[in-house]
């Protein structure tokens, strides 16, 4: 099966190959070293993806189900450049497909349960959708409807005669004699007690109809129930023995299984997407990466809130813990002033010897610290405030090629570093004001002041359109939708209450500097804020998870002031720093 293309199968002949600008970095930590690897996504990768997307669009197969693609331009020993084109699951339910990289070894050992498990899960969702689609669930609404319309009706008119019957107790009662007084109230007695039983008859008429309806329903939706959990059961089952046979090659020739790569988890579909496949085939098929690009195709579904046509990078679940190992055995060379990595060059015959040879990289260290230094804004025996740089975690994230972070790095270099913890957290892509306290008590005293929103924070950005508006607040309550995270989105009946002020400070041709002073902390509040229709409608400039599609280095986020009181001290501190865009 042929899956090395030429370069001219996507892109004319006169394409100016010398264009290496980067717009995106595939990267990682390597297992062994710590170093931190990186492999492009160029100007000339995105041409080649594109002219893979112009093929897409004349082909209506393609269109049937949304899904990422990717593209690895590699060189052959012979220092030919050819393109690997992959897609993430499965293409029209094929693994294996003329012309794209196939699945990752492992695959066909489950092959057989899988087929099964699939055929069980498809009549899982079809029966569902039937249990869904029951007629008597409209039924139901329509018959409860006209129930509360009678009632209602019925509640309007007794209401009415109530009021009447009131009036008339207070004019007989200076009228009539005793005895035809009694009889009198007695009548508008009868008449109240009447009205109550006619409606006790409604309500009980009500029960008998809808009864039968609502256990009807109520058995359907627990039969639901029971098959979504049947659904989770069965795709954990599944998943558990593709990643038990799943083994990924890097470029040191070592190979491990996705259940020793990420023992503490792993997602559903791990291992299918397009970058472990095209870099595990590059590894094992002695090919020099050069550049990679992915992007989405098809229709998008609610959960998965892609644009057909755009760009995206690793994702931060599946693809991202997995950089690490799989760009492991890359070595650092220097273009233009630029820094890409490149293979050691690797026969075939030793890099067959080192995986027969069935040798592990799994303990080696997590993290390796890194000399670049962070910034000290403010340090004495109980705190410590850093201006954290852009694209640094602020905290160690859940997998081992994330655990390079502020907190890690202070925690080795600190004589007493163990026993720091971070206050607060800023976004990976956020630059700024990061505070860190030095026990646990004055954590507690520090944290209890965010959460009663006593810390004052003023942010800046740069958004990536105009401002109509000079200043205001914006009040959008934000909920994190667990099936699609990382991204927050705006929802009136299971969102926080989040609140922001913001402030217009300049304008420059498209652009809006603006100041932010967020009154809640919630995660991404001012990136959702900003790019929400109903807050600015504008997004801040680099960031794409929100939708902003301009080429930038960074997400252009800075933590610019910090003000709150010093726990120890009972004064205030009041932290600045330049914003450095």
């Amino acid at each position: 099966m042929v899956v090395l293309h030429p370069l001219s199968d996507f892109i004319d002949c006169d394409f100016p190959s010398s264009d290496s600008s980067c717009n995106y970095w595939y990267e990682g930590r390597c297992l062994q070293n710590g170093n931190r690897l990186k492999l492009p996504r160029t100007s000339m990768s995105e041409a080649i993806a594109n002219g893979l997307m112009q093929q897409f669009a004349n082909n209506d197969c393609y269109s049937r189900e949304g899904k990422m693609y990717g593209i690895l331009l590699v060189e052959l020993p012979n220092g030919e450049q050819r393109v690997l084109k992959a897609f993430s699951g499965l293409l029209n339910r094929c693994s294996v497909v003329e012309g794209w990289v196939p699945p990752i070894p492992g695959r066909d050992e489950v092959a057989f349960e899988e087929a099964r498990t699939l055929a069980e899960l498809e009549a899982i969702k079809q029966e569902i959708i039937t249990l869904k689609q029951l007629t008597e669930r409209q039924q139901y609404q329509t018959l409860f409807e006209q129930f509360e319309q009678q009632l209602q009706a019925m509640s309007d008119r007794h209401r009415h005669c109530k009021h009447q019957r009131q009036q008339k107790r207070q004019q007989i009662c200076n009228t009539l004699t005793p005895e035809a007084l009694s009889i009198a109230l007695e009548q508008l007695d009868e008449e109240s007690r009447q009205q109550g039983i006619e409606r006790r008859q409604l309500k009980r008429q009500q029960n008998a109809v809808l009864q039968p309806l609502q256990q009807l329903i109520a058995a359907t939706d627990a039969r639901i129930s029971e098959l979504k959990q049947q659904r989770k059961a069965l795709s954990c089952q599944l998943q558990a023995q593709m990643h038990a046979s799943y083994s990924l090659t890097n470029f040191s020739g070592r190979s491990q299984s996705l259940q020793e790569l990420m023992p503490g988890g792993l997602p559903t579909g791990t291992g299918d997407c397009c970058a472990p496949k095209l870099l595990h085939y590059a590894a094992t098929h002695n090919l020099k990466p050069l550049a990679m690009a992915e992007f989405w195709w098809g229709a998008s579904s609610t959960n998965q809130n892609k644009i057909q046509g755009e760009f995206y990078g690793a994702c931060a679940e599946r693809c991202q813990p997995l950089m690490g190992f799989l760009l492991s055995g890359l070595r650092p060379i220097s273009i233009s002033n630029r820094d890409f990595y490149t293979t050691t060059p690797l026969s075939l015959n030793r890099l067959a010897h080192l995986r027969s040879s069935n040798e592990k990289c799994c303990n080696f260290p997590a993290f390796s610290p890194i000399k670049e230094e962070i910034p000290i804004l403010y340090e004495d025996e109980w705190l410590i405030a850093v201006n954290k740089p852009a694209g640094l975690l602020s905290v160690p994230g859940r997998y081992r090629d994330r655990q390079d972070s502020v907190l890690s790095r202070f925690r080795h270099l600190l004589p007493d570093g163990m026993m720091l913890i971070s206050v607060h957290r800023l976004d990976q892509e956020t630059s700024g004001i990061l505070l860190l306290a030095r026990d646990r008590q004055t954590h507690r005293q520090l944290s209890q002041q965010f959460q009663q929103r006593q810390v004052h924070k003023v942010y800046e950005a740069i958004l990536s359109g105009a401002v109509t508006v000079e200043q205001g607040k914006i009040d959008l309550p934000l909920w994190g939708d667990p099936e699609n995270r990382p991204e927050q989105k705006v929802d009136w009946l299971h969102g926080k209450p989040s609140l922001t002020h913001f402030q217009v400070m300049a304008r420059a041709g498209d652009y809006t500097r603006v100041e932010f002073t967020p009154l809640t902390g919630r995660t991404h509040q001012l990136r959702v804020h900003a790019a929400d229709a109903r807050g600015l409608g504008v997004t801040i400039l680099g960031d794409r998870l929100y939708g902003c599609r301009a080429v930038t280095s960074r997400l252009h986020l800075h933590a610019r002031e910090l003000r709150f009181e010093h726990p120890q001290l009972n004064e205030t501190v009041h932290l600045h720093v330049k914003t450095p865009f």
